[in-house]
């Protein structure tokens, strides 16, 4: 097996005795999160791993209690975070709006769970109870249409800690409008219902929010393993260190499984040939990803010229996560991670396009990207338990709530995680060249656009979007042949694979222009043609604006291609 002598060398000592001291505070007030990475810089130093720590200001959003008073009672609730503050309570006639739960990861974070909003007049002047998560879209459509407040009705026992606006990170003055502007609560199923009865009759409800919102001093550690061959390129390996509540499985698990690969690679640097940073972030809780946001931000040039992959950390070791199902990659890497995978773990595992969540804060530079969650339970599992869909803990419903304690995390799995984590910064760190196909892309691509084109029909013609996809899948098959022949020059070929990343990778998940960040609301597959796939239904006034935009759109997309295959031909 490859790297097999480092891989043996990851044991459970200093994670496991991280999560165990993770396990008895919480970390999201910004003073506890701080007090945190405190603790992983002194458990750094005694490894004798340097550490540099950062320490901006970023802007957050901290809830802290919420209520909601009906009927003469007082219904527990959390604020989500950027609802704002309203302790003087906000009172309205109360309607229900109706949605569905979401029954998978893949439409967790869609829109609206299939609410009818369709009816703005109903909305106005009220305080809107619908199913679901206080997600943005909805939140923010809800508002639009002039509700006064929002209560998400969680699916069961517990309310989940969450946020409820699209702004990617730290806000700039683009962003700041998309601030939300009314209270926003969540309640658990029970006491949804309860309040759904109240809506029937017409009653009226009282929402009370406590927030804390502004600039914090947070502390961002980095790790830095310099590799000996090429040490200004490498592997950027990263997870959050704030939780919701003490949050073991999201993301006490995450931040032992950093800190013990940085012990192991320290240890085994002289093996490294690219460098491998490694960094923890806070805000991601209150701020909607600040932390990575800000190293991005910060650090956009470095990561442009050198960095080669990104890889997310986030609620690996947790109990009964057998399965490798539905992990993020984007589809130049997936070949790559499923071999590692195998190799490591002994297991098939199935991928998915990357959710915009999970501190992907790097797509609009154009990172080749894998991991966000890794291992999770069997389907059949959650439905004998009753779970319904969440957004990590390895598909725990403790996720983002109280329960997320130690009984979360698993120490058998955490150290298979571990060591496949660790297997594929290796991959990368050392492959003479770099791993990912992007043949791959071009497939989903074609896939891509015939499903667009089926849609569109005689709608809109995207055959200049598929001939630039079959131009470059050409030069990719005499690129990748030649790699495969021994003939490549590796140096040359892995420029050609790191240039790829920067043009097709934010032409197949970004709208805004490059070193900024689009909203954290789904993208489609090729966004900026994504109007193809419902232009058909439109009525004719509204499909003529639709085709305007898909011609930018695929001139976007065209002119993107051909820079592609002008790259591959310097190979």
């Amino acid at each position: 097996m490859a790297h097999a002598e480092i891989l043996a060398d990851v044991t459970l000592d200093a994670p496991w005795a991280l999560v165990e001291r993770f396990s008895t505070f919480p970390r999201w007030k910004p003073e506890d999160v701080n007090a945190s990475c405190d603790i992983m810089v002194e458990a750094l130093k005694s490894f004798g791993v340097p550490v540099t720590v950062h320490e901006p200001e970023i802007y957050l959003s901290v809830p802290y209690d919420a209520r909601v008073k009906a009927g003469g009672r007082t219904i527990r609730a959390k604020p989500p975070a950027y609802a704002i503050d309203c302790r003087k309570g906000v009172t309205a006639p109360i309607v229900h709006v109706p949605a569905t739960y979401s029954r998978s990861i893949g439409s967790l974070f869609h829109k609206s769970q299939d609410a009818d909003l369709s009816s703005a007049e109903r909305i106005r002047g009220k305080i809107v109870i619908s199913e679901g998560f206080a997600f943005p879209q909805k939140m923010r459509e809800f508002e639009e249409k002039g509700a006064v407040g929002v209560i998400a009705m969680n699916p069961g026992v517990d309310i989940h800690w969450g946020i409820c606006t699209s702004i990617w990170g730290t806000p700039d003055l683009d962003d700041l409008p998309r601030k939300p502007k009314i209270p926003i609560v969540a309640v658990n199923n029970e006491n949804g219902k309860a309040l759904i009865e109240m809506a029937s009759r017409g009653e009226s409800v009282t929402i009370e929010t406590e927030m804390r919102e502004g600039w914090f001093k947070q502390k961002v550690p980095v790790v830095e393993i310099k590799g000996s061959v090429e040490p200004d390129k490498f592997v950027l390996l990263h997870g959050h260190y704030d939780s919701w509540d003490v949050g073991v499985g999201d993301n006490a698990t995450g931040d032992a499984t950093m800190l013990e690969l940085a012990r192991v690679l320290w240890k085994h640097r002289s093996k490294l040939r690219r460098t491998v940073r490694i960094a923890w972030w806070p805000g991601h809780s209150t701020g909607r990803y600040a932390g990575s946001t800000w190293f991005a931000d910060h650090f956009a040039i470095d990561l442009d010229e050198n960095c080669v992959a990104q890889v997310n950390c986030d609620s690996p070791g947790c109990r009964w996560a057998t399965l490798f199902k539905d992990v993020s990659w984007m589809p130049e890497t997936e070949g790559f991670v499923q071999g590692v995978i195998k190799e490591v773990a002994g297991l098939e595992s199935h991928g998915e396009r990357p959710h915009r969540a999970g501190d992907y804060s790097f797509n609009n530079i154009g990172i080749s990207s894998f991991f966000m969650l890794s291992s999770t339970m069997p389907d059949e599992l959650r439905a004998e338990k009753g779970y319904y869909a969440v957004g990590g803990c390895g598909g725990n419903i403790a996720w983002h709530t109280e329960n997320d304690v130690m009984d979360i995390a698993d120490k058998d799995i955490l150290l298979r995680d571990m060591k496949v984590y660790l297997g594929s910064i290796l991959g990368v760190a050392n492959a003479e060249i770099l791993p990912f196909d992007w043949r791959a892309t071009t497939k989903e691509f074609s896939e891509t656009l015939a499903r667009y084109s089926k849609a569109a029909g005689e709608a809109f013609d995207l055959a200049p979007a598929k001939a630039a996809v079959a131009s470059l899948e050409k030069a990719l098959d005499a690129f990748y042949g030649k790699i495969a022949s021994g003939k490549a020059d590796a140096a040359r070929a892995n420029v050609v694979i790191q240039g790829l990343a920067r043009i097709l990778v934010p032409i197949n998940f970004t709208v805004a222009p490059r070193f900024r960040h689009d909203p954290a609301t789904p993208v489609p597959a090729l966004p900026t043609l994504a109007a193809a796939n419902e232009i058909a239904a439109m009525d004719a006034t509204t499909q003529g604006f639709a085709k305007v935009q898909l011609v930018r759109g695929q001139n976007r997309f065209v002119a993107a291609l051909r820079a592609a295959e002008r790259l591959v031909a310097t190979a």
